[in-house]
């Protein structure tokens, strides 16, 4: 499968490129499942590629400190074969562990405990020795939120900062985790190339904004609404300013069902991307989904342009094609 060609999805505000490498190597998965070597080794090469170092310590150490909090950010509702694959997590674990990185100081975390129990993920951290958090175990903060310019109330539900209170703003604010705001220092974000019918894919914006905090059902389900919210949470200092690198794991693309996992709406594309841009990443998943409903004569589904443009506006990352710069890896 080729890699996807950048296609216009609305324009951006912003002079700099893009940096976009993509590993591919077809022995990256068999009958859906990842080989563990292989992925270890993708995720090696196109780390190596982006910070422009020799060996995986180096580029690893290029992003963060061995004082630094790590966090991981999967997307697990998906499970462990259709969200982010815990292969691709562990070797990201391996590579921060070669290069110094103490293993309490590092985190593979999503919004619920139980998803990542579900996905794997709690295997994984037993045998690594690292830990898994859940955003919404772990707390919100009050002092640190998410305030629309025009709020909306939200459906509050049970973890919640503001759940079964009363007066006239309860509802009106989405608080950012404890576990972002007193825990973490840096945030390494992997998302899956999975379709979500309001975003498009379940993407970096996405993942780590509506992972990160609460009152989020008043959103999800509103493109208009998602399509302001989302960038704008990413960009608070607590969130998005504390992720460091962007992987989208492309070993498998399903173009339909998101965020719950379908493999018969999926194709095998055996890629990983890595980008310090998540607006580049989600601007080409969201052209790679595209793509492939046409090549299966599947439905089409809206791309919610104005998520990304915003994001643009917002200066969180690049949505120009002509300004995203690939460079492919075939091993």
């Amino acid at each position: 499968m080729a890699c996807p060609a950048a296609s216009p999805l609305s324009t951006g505000q912003t002079n700099r490129n893009a940096p976009v490498v993509i590993v591919r190597d077809t022995r990256a998965t068999a009958k859906f499942l990842p080989n563990a070597a292989i992925v270890r080794d993708m995720v090696n090469r196109g780390l190596m590629r982006l910070a422009g170092e020799k060996n995986p310590a180096a580029a690893w150490r290029s992003l963060v400190s061995t004082q630094d909090i790590i966090g991981i950010k999967v997307f697990s509702a998906a499970g462990q074969i259709s969200g982010t694959r815990p292969a691709v997590a562990a070797a990201v674990v391996r590579g921060l562990l070669e290069a110094g990185v103490p293993k309490d100081h590092i985190i593979i975390w999503d919004k619920h405990l139980s998803d990542l129990r579900l996905a794997g993920f709690y295997d994984l951290s037993r045998r690594l020795g690292v830990r898994l958090a859940g955003s919404v175990d772990s707390g919100y903060d009050p002092t640190n939120f998410y305030l629309p310019d025009s709020p909306i109330i939200g459906r509050l539900v049970y973890g919640d900062l503001e759940f079964g209170k009363k007066g006239k703003n309860v509802g009106k604010k989405s608080f950012v985790s404890l576990l972002l705001s007193r825990r973490l220092t840096k945030i390494i974000s992997i998302a899956p190339l999975l379709s979500q019918n309001s975003a498009g894919v379940c993407g970096q914006l996405y993942s780590v904004a509506m992972g990160s905090v609460d009152n989020t059902f008043r959103f999800r389900g509103n493109p208009g609404q998602l399509a302001v919210a989302v960038p704008e949470i990413y960009a608070l200092p607590s969130v998005g300013g504390r992720v460091v690198l962007n992987v989208t794991d492309a070993l498998l693309g399903q173009y339909e069902g998101g965020p719950a996992g379908y493999l018969q709406y999926s194709q095998v594309l055996n890629q990983l991307w890595f980008s310090r841009d998540p607006v580049a990443l989600d601007t080409l998943a969201v052209t790679q989904l595209k793509q492939e409903r046409r090549e299966r004569r599947a439905p089409e589904m809206p791309v919610n342009s104005l998520l990304y443009a915003n994001a643009a506006l917002l200066e969180l990352g690049v949505n120009d094609p002509s300004k995203i710069k690939i460079e492919t890896i075939n091993q």
